[in-house]
């Protein structure tokens, strides 16, 4: 009786150390899993802070474009006025 309340007990202390293992491991593989997920979420958050940085400058650029356009209509639109009074004298005369 007495060996094999001892195996009893050996083999309780086995399958708490097969769980411990068990418990362990699954930590360790949801560390590595949380490892995982804030490296992804790390490089995510990179590639959409680069992201908004190249729609700042993409907008920076529209904005010097459309100062230009703008130039370039203020120009034409004196340049027509300019020739519409032109062809007005000429037709005077």
């Amino acid at each position: 009786m007495r060996k094999l309340t001892i195996a009893g007990f050996a083999l309780a202390t086995a399958l708490t150390a097969g769980c411990a293992t068990t418990d362990q491991a699954a930590i360790d593989e949801a560390n590595a899993t949380a490892s995982s997920a804030e490296q992804t979420a790390n490089n995510a958050l990179n590639t959409a802070n680069s992201a908004a940085s190249d729609a700042r400058t993409a907008q920076q650029t529209a904005e010097e474009a459309l100062a230009a356009a703008r130039a370039a209509q203020k120009s034409a639109d004196e340049a027509n006025e300019r020739a519409k009074r032109m062809l007005e004298r000429a037709s005077q005369k």
